[in-house]
């Protein structure tokens, strides 16, 4: 499966913060969207800069990274 054969039309982003600054505008945030139409596999892009393009990964992936909230 190539998850970047998979359009993004219609993926809901939600943002995730990390917490490793004082301020809350220099705060390290991404935001994470379930692919559609697969299963267990994941959209995420800069919250600064969505334009910026997206990084795919599958569930297994991110977890493995110790990402716990999919």
């Amino acid at each position: 499966m190539d998850l970047y054969d998979r359009e993004l039309a219609g993926a809901r982003f939600r943002r995730l913060c990390g917490g490793n600054q004082q301020e809350q505008d220099m705060e390290s945030c991404v935001e994470l969207a379930p692919i559609p139409g697969e299963a267990d596999a994941f959209a995420l892009r800069d919250s600064k800069n969505p334009d910026a393009g997206t990084l795919r990964f599958t569930g297994a992936e991110l977890r493995a990274a110790g990402l716990t909230t999919l």
